[in-house]
């Protein structure tokens, strides 16, 4: 009995360890979140009805703004980026049909409706004057039904002394060639297609609405 026992509190001893502890952030440092979201989401809506904006003049007459998600803490994690010991270049096909180069550079995993995994690149060459520039795409469920069919992006800052990041998917914006294409963007490789639905950040933009 007592074999079974021990049997029982290693399996699920086991079964807990495998699951990634989502450290909550407080509620101080999400009202600041939240706060830079919606900032962030007044000063799109005005970029994209101005004469910089990725839409045509017909659609900037009808502009009436992005449509979001709400914010969910759900889906905000603290995340360390495990970096490769041997980051490989990788193609990424573009919705031109192009390719742009990119380096493997770290992954991030995090537990939402299971373990989960993203990997993180970087430009090649890397963006004049945005050197630490950290590329996040994926794909999740949503897309072609609330949000763009092609996926969306996560863009972070690289840190020089840190590996932890906040990875927050309310942030999660749609590429330019969601709106024009006039644009080249890449789409997110299979590795970064998430096997489940994110409620979180930016929807699909609806030609038929504006």
């Amino acid at each position: 009995m007592n074999h079974v026992l021990i049997f029982c509190y290693m399996a699920a001893l086991l079964s807990a360890c495998e699951k990634l502890p989502n450290q909550r952030l407080s509620s101080g440092e999400l009202q600041k979140i939240v706060f830079s979201i919606n900032r962030e989401r007044i000063e799109k809506d005005k970029y994209f009805a101005s004469s910089e904006s990725p839409l045509s003049d017909t659609l900037k007459i009808k502009f009436r703004g992005l449509d979001y998600y709400v914010f969910d803490s759900t889906y905000v994690f603290y995340a360390k980026l495990n970096k490769y010991d041997k980051p490989r270049e990788l193609d990424m096909v573009t919705s031109k049909g192009k390719i742009k180069h990119y380096i493997e550079y770290g992954y991030f995993e995090f537990d939402l409706h299971g373990r989960q995994k993203l990997n993180a690149y970087r430009p090649k060459p890397a963006i004049e004057g945005h050197a630490d520039y950290l590329f996040v795409p994926f794909k999740d469920s949503t897309n072609g039904n609330e949000t763009y069919s092609a996926g969306r992006y996560i863009e972070l800052t690289l840190h020089e002394t840190t590996d932890d990041y906040i990875l927050d998917f309310n942030s999660a914006y749609n590429p330019w060639c969601a709106y024009s294409d006039n644009y080249n963007c890449p789409y997110p490789p299979k590795e970064n297609h998430l096997p489940i639905s994110v409620y979180a950040g930016e929807k699909k933009f609806d030609l038929k609405a504006h």
